[in-house]
């Protein structure tokens, strides 16, 4: 269980403008993402549970203060998910079920929020959460969320790093290879250095890891 969910932490550092929310919501939105690539990539891992745990409660009162903004469900389930991951065990199941229902919400509230990122990071939840009876994974659900995430955000890094991880796990690997070194080439996202660096790092570790 632990293995399993311990891979929900490479969830998103998810692409896509803040400019969709007034000032005050961007300027959140734009904090949580940076905390978050801060906890997930500079963070010592026995620490990242509680720095997750800390974050999460930030994003579920942007929630509260901003019931309507899609982005702001997008990233409660994004920190929810990266705090089940680091948390691992089975209290980790509740977390990630309460992140599938803020990213279902989002896809209500506007499904193209962020370039489709509530599909990315839905997907990857259901490619990642064991299966019935243990929890809600299902890979061919994965596959239509993740196929509609590359639909809305085709050149995205994460749209493709994940869909290449989908395809590793199916066992294409060449179809993988190329998608994974697509999202290399995917363009640099301002402001969110630490996420690109962070994520370009976990490409080429699934890309060591098919050539072997």
């Amino acid at each position: 269980m632990k293995r399993l969910l311990c891979s929900l932490g490479l969830l998103l550092a998810l692409s896509g403008p803040t400019w969709a929310l007034d000032g005050a919501n961007g300027q959140r939105l734009t904090e949580i993402q940076q905390r978050w690539a801060e906890i997930q990539y500079q963070t010592p891992k026995k620490q990242q549970a509680a720095e997750f745990e800390k974050l999460a409660a930030q994003s579920s009162a942007f929630t509260r203060s901003a019931p309507n903004a899609a982005e702001a469900w997008i990233w409660h389930g994004i920190v929810t998910s990266s705090w089940a991951g680091a948390d691992g065990g089975l209290g980790a199941l509740g977390k990630v079920k309460d992140a599938r229902a803020a990213l279902e919400k989002a896809i209500q509230l506007d499904p193209n929020a962020l370039q489709g990122s509530a599909y990315t990071s839905l997907g990857a939840l259901y490619d990642r959460v064991p299966g019935w009876p243990v929890s809600f994974g299902d890979e061919d659900e994965a596959e239509k969320l993740l196929r509609k995430a590359l639909q809305l955000n085709p050149n995205g890094i994460d749209s493709l790093y994940f869909w290449g991880d989908h395809l590793y796990r199916q066992g294409n690997d060449k179809e993988a290879r190329e998608a994974l070194l697509k999202a290399k080439q995917a363009p640099p996202r301002p402001g969110r250095e630490l996420a690109d660096q962070g994520r370009r790092q976990e490409i080429d570790a699934l890309l060591q890891e098919i050539q072997k």
